[in-house]
């Protein structure tokens, strides 16, 4: 018996659980990433520093030339704006590496809870388990021999009575001491698994930083309901539990009665051989049957009290972890400065991208056609549904098994199909389960579908092993015969299931869950073959997909492509392109040169535009641009987009993410009819502007940035900051910009001697001024 009760160790002090593991790897990895952009922060400060210093004794002495003086003032602002840029940089890493840290504290805590629940309380009920009726059993023999022994040897009264002592003496819980005692090693709860900073990072707490407040603080909340219904399911379950207990009990009791009737009724043990004919026998038989079903009823329901009582024990410490962050975070929230709210508020902003249209359907299509026409590797519904379940849903209480509202479903999908993601803005954590419905809908309607019928067959024989680590290698080779681009979604697509399945304590969705919900929609079975006796291996085939995506998908370096990344971080916008920023501030002594702008960019109907984002075309038709890039308007296709050029490349370009002169937004729309029925040709739309409401320091902050910016984008172009009117031929003089994402049509200053606006120096009107002098 002892050998049977010494069970091994369930937790193994060799490595941490899986989970734990993994959050500890992805932790490490966005702290390298941390401290990499901090460094990269501290040394753009120190050039910033000596530049300073070289700035110093330079003011003292006067300027030979009338050019030296804006150059250091503009180093000096071009390093500047590189701290700023390094800076961003720095709080978007340390914003992740903050996320990774927090999911690997939860893990800790969960996996210590865990460990310690089973040692404190599963192993004594288990014990319990084992112990049940056994007590009674051996009562019931040693009974028996007794009566039956005072019957035949009246010498052996002495040793019965030593018996009876014994049996009075059974005391299960102190057998179960006595055990625990003597099994110390085994039954001793291990140490706490600690958590381990990587590289020098101190904090070792979870951080509610104001931008994680909005997600851990709904986080919180579900961990407590779910606390609560968890907890009465389980007071439920212990209820039946104690009830079936009490009823085994009787049913062993009631045996050990009749045992005893026969043994008093018997003057002998040879009498007891022929009343296994009497009727009391088969009654006998049918209440051991009904004890063999009380039993197993007992075993499932305990087994669902342990499971039940070690997810409380989780959910609790994760609640209590979330529970002391949020009130460290409100005090911090208090302490913050206005000024510091605001300028994170604004980080925080996005922009959605404008529409396009796809060459081949996006919904009921062909995925690898469509990857191929769009240029995405992973299409931009299955990127940006995601995206938006990571940092909104992963906690989510039954996501992908729910069913979302259908009229909002057809919405997004129609935004999807139309070229724009709907999910950028304008959706709340209350459409989760919407979103979760467009990504099955989206892959439910494919045609083909991801995996082809003629694998079917071969897809569902490997995945009957018993093990799931003997499945990986089959599935694994019979996938390699997919195209790559359908490999990279659907490493994507799993990998996301993986990290959602970790959740599962809190969502519900565990991997068999999550197999349930996308076994239908991924592997459809074909026609003339039944669903519902397939139905089980496809499910179990998915779930093996989930399971092990790192092993059954090809690796980055074999495969290149996108990679689903377990910490997001909101987009942050912003008008400073970095392609601008590198430029500027690599070069330390810009050369300028006059008269090198006459060249194609003076033609008649052609406006210089600059890029106020980074844009990667979705179509063969459209541009892909970096921020700060100078691009060619040649004319208005459509209110969102531009027909233009760029680097020798024509194509479409959006709106909204450039920059126009202020006297291009002014004229007729395009191909508008004036009185006298000739047609103008016109680059401003025939719709007006959609303006963005801004925070007006925030709008007056943006406003000074671009001034500084685009003055140093015309200085490198040759234009000058301060290049006197003149009539005579020579370089143009720079033109007025203003950002069309503030939506409020100001022209930035120019310099001394510049014209007040493109009429004064241009009488013909607003083309005219796009010509050269």
């Amino acid at each position: 018996m002892g050998k049977e009760l010494a069970v091994a160790r369930p937790f193994s002090r060799a490595a941490l659980p899986g989970a734990s593991l993994q959050a500890k790897k992805t932790y490490q990895v966005y702290h390298v990433d941390s401290m990499n952009a901090e460094a990269k922060l501290r040394e753009a400060e120190r050039q910033e520093e000596k530049r300073a210093g070289r700035s110093a004794p330079a003011a003292t002495t006067t300027s030979t030339t009338s050019e030296t003086g804006p150059l250091r003032k503009s180093s000096l602002k071009k390093g500047g704006k590189l701290v700023e840029k390094r800076q961003a940089k720095f709080l978007e890493h340390k914003l992740k590496c903050t996320k990774a840290r927090n999911e690997y504290l939860l893990s800790l805590a969960s996996v210590n809870a865990a460990v310690s629940n089973y040692y404190l309380h599963d192993v004594l009920d288990l014990m319990d388990c084992c112990d049940t009726g056994f007590h009674l059993a051996l009562g019931q023999v040693l009974r028996s021999y007794t009566a039956a022994e005072s019957r035949t040897q009246a010498s052996q009264m002495q040793g019965l009575g030593s018996l009876e002592e014994a049996l009075e003496a059974l005391d299960p819980s102190g057998d179960k001491a006595k055990v625990l005692e003597v099994h110390s090693m085994a039954f001793c709860p291990p140490l706490r698994f600690d958590y381990q900073p990587h590289e020098g990072d101190e904090v070792a707490e979870i951080r509610v930083e104001m931008e994680l407040r909005d997600e851990i603080l709904p986080r919180a909340q579900n961990i407590q309901s779910r606390l609560d219904r968890q907890t009465i399911e389980t007071e439920e379950v212990n209820k039946t539990l104690k009830a079936t207990l009490q009823a085994l009990l009787e049913v062993v009791a009631s045996d050990d009665g009749d045992m005893l009737d026969s043994f008093q009724a018997s003057p002998s043990t040879e009498s007891l051989k022929s009343t296994s004919s009497d009727p009391g026998t088969r009654q006998a038989g049918r209440r051991r049957g009904q004890q063999q079903e009380t039993e197993t009823f007992y075993m499932t329901k305990l087994q669902e009290y342990l499971s039940g009582r070690s997810i409380l024990a989780k959910l609790q410490a994760k609640h209590e972890k979330l529970q002391e962050a949020l009130q460290r975070g409100d005090k911090e929230e208090r302490e913050m400065s206005w000024s510091q709210y605001t300028q994170r508020k604004f980080q925080k902003n996005r922009h959605p991208r404008p529409t396009s249209q796809y060459n081949q359907r996006l919904f009921g299509g062909d995925m690898e056609k469509f990857i191929q026409s769009s240029g995405q590797p992973v299409p931009l519904v299955v990127e940006s549904c995601i995206r938006f379940i990571n940092l909104n849903g992963l906690q989510h209480e039954g996501i992908f098994r729910v069913s979302g509202a259908q009229p909002r479903i057809s919405e997004i999908r129609d935004a999807f199909e139309r070229g724009e993601d709907p999910l950028v803005e304008g959706c709340t954590a209350h459409d989760l389960d919407s979103v979760a419905g467009v990504l099955k809908l989206y892959f439910r309607s494919l045609e083909p579908p991801l995996f082809p019928p003629d694998l079917f067959n071969e897809l569902l024989a490997s995945a009957e092993l018993e093990a799931v680590a003997e499945r990986v290698e089959p599935v694994s080779r019979l996938l390699t015969r997919l195209p790559g681009s359908v490999l990279v979604v659907l490493r994507y697509l799993f990998t996301f299931l993986n990290h959602l399945a970790q959740y599962s304590d809190e969502n519900m969705m565990d991997p068999y869950n999550l197999a349930v919900c996308f076994g239908p929609t991924l592997l459809p079975v074909p026609a003339g073959q039944d669903p519902v006796a397939l139905q089980g291996r496809v499910n179990q085939l998915v779930q093996t997909l989930i399971l092990q995506p790192a092993q059954v998908f090809p690796a980055l370096a074999t495969l290149p492509g996108p990679v689903y990344e377990k910490c997001m971080a909101p987009p942050s916008a912003s008008c400073l392109g970095d392609a601008l920023l590198e430029i500027l501030v690599g070069e330390n002594e810009p050369e300028l040169e006059a008269g090198t702008s006459a060249q194609e960019d003076d033609l008649e109907g052609v406006v210089e535009a600059v890029a106020c984002f980074a844009y990667t075309g979705r179509t063969a038709q459209e541009l892909t641009f970096q921020r700060g890039d100078v691009l060619r308007l040649h004319a208005r296709a459509s209110s969102d987009w531009w027909r233009g050029e760029h680097a020798g490349v024509r194509g479409l370009i959006p709106h909204k993410y450039i920059m126009l002169p202020e006297g291009s937004e002014m004229g007729t729309p395009p191909e508008a009819v004036d009185p006298s029925g000739h047609k103008q040709h016109c680059l401003v739309p025939t719709s007006p502007e959609r303006h963005v409401e801004v925070d007006k320091a925030v709008a007056q902050n943006m406003d000074s940035v671009f001034k500084e910016l685009l003055g140093k984008a015309a200085v490198r172009q040759g234009l000058g900051p301060a290049a006197p009117a003149s009539t005579s031929p020579g370089p143009r003089s720079p033109k007025p910009l203003a950002c069309s994402r503030l939506g409020r049509n100001k022209g930035f200053s120019r310099g001394s001697g510049a014209p007040a606006s493109p009429s004064a120096s241009h009488p013909q009107g607003p083309d005219s001024a796009l010509k050269p002098h």
